[in-house]
């Protein structure tokens, strides 16, 4: 029985993560610092769902802590680490920036620091899509130049696959980067568009579209994503490289029109959206694209969810979570 790490634990995909690894009879232990960018009781909600039931523990750690971090690693001896903990989202960084030094930055360098000392054989580490810029000539490939990022987060997670590719090189160590696209499902963040359409569409309340609606983001199921990490966290690394540091996009190369996925969105709730619409924001990119080659070339085939569907799964979740008053809302046509 393999005992992985899971950091970032009772976030979004950390959460769908380690549960999924329990369910696969491994050994798993979380950690999270719990912060309070979006509400807390999320967080601790997601660890009573997902997590408890399944006998994985979720330890409040803050990774900026360096010392506690590497008594962490020594105490666990792991088998691989799947660092999903990070400070998230493209517009915080504008006005936050020291959120994501210390965070993406300081706590990443104690992370793959520990990996080194205790010999962890893998690390797997979030990245994001959005480290390919403001560009429109998709698909995104992952041999693409990401040296124009649009936002801080976007430089951070930069920094990060420059530190894990100068740690295989060094120290061979092998670690695994995996750029997200824009990741929606049941247990999502708040502070993601479709959640906060959700919540505003659901009480009534008008929703902002920037850049007219047009705005094109390639996205992926969570189910999707979690089936895309432990295929990557499973499979054995390339024999002519065993330690080297690679990056995988994780986005399925079908992107949707922001006032398209809000139609969807609009069905799967039953109701009808109040649409107001609003200039491009700095930090945004126009679009988002994967070409997943290089995944299916890894992993296989792997799942790809449709928007309906997922969006219908989301809505049932969110409806259940967090239920409206009587009469709250409109109604759909």
């Amino acid at each position: 029985m393999a005992h992985y790490l899971v950091t970032g634990a009772a976030g979004f995909v950390g959460a769908h993560v380690a549960a999924r690894l329990a369910d696969g009879g491994h050994r798993v232990t979380g950690v999270d610092s719990f912060n309070a960018y979006y509400d807390p009781r999320l967080k601790h909600d997601r660890v009573a769902a997902l997590l408890t039931p399944r006998g994985v523990p979720c330890h409040a750690l803050d990774l900026c802590d360096g010392p506690a971090t590497h008594a962490l690693f020594a105490e666990g001896r792991f088998d691989a680490v799947i660092h999903l903990a990070a400070q998230a989202g493209v517009r915080h960084s504008i006005h936050a920036p020291a959120d994501y030094i210390q965070s993406n930055l300081v706590g990443f360098g104690h992370v793959i620091e520990a990996c080194r000392q205790q010999a962890v054989p893998h690390l797997l580490y979030a990245s994001s899509s959005s480290v390919y810029g403001s560009r429109r000539d998709a698909p995104f490939r992952e041999t693409d130049r990401v040296d124009r990022p649009a936002s801080l987060y976007a430089a951070t997670k930069i920094a990060n696959e420059l530190i894990a590719h100068t740690y295989a090189s060094i120290h061979g160590l092998r670690s695994t980067g995996l750029r997200f696209f824009t990741v929606y499902g049941p247990w999502g963040r708040p502070d993601m568009a479709y959640f906060s359409f959700s919540r505003r569409i659901r009480a009534g309340q008008p929703i902002t579209l920037f850049a007219e609606g047009q705005l094109l983001r390639d996205f992926t199921y969570i189910d999707d994503i979690v089936d895309a990490v432990l295929g990557l966290l499973h499979a054995p690394a390339p024999a002519e490289r065993p330690a080297e540091s690679e990056i995988f996009n994780l986005g399925h190369h079908v992107p949707v029109k922001v006032i398209d996925f809000v139609r969807t969105l609009e069905d799967a709730l039953g109701l009808t959206a109040q649409i107001e619409f609003g200039p491009m924001q700095p930090g945004d990119v126009p679009v988002t694209c994967a070409d997943d080659g290089r995944l299916r070339a890894r992993i296989g085939d792997w799942a790809c969810t449709p928007l309906d569907d997922g969006l219908r799964r989301f809505a049932r979740w969110i409806e259940g979570w967090e239920p409206l008053a009587p009469g709250a809302g409109t109604a759909g046509g």
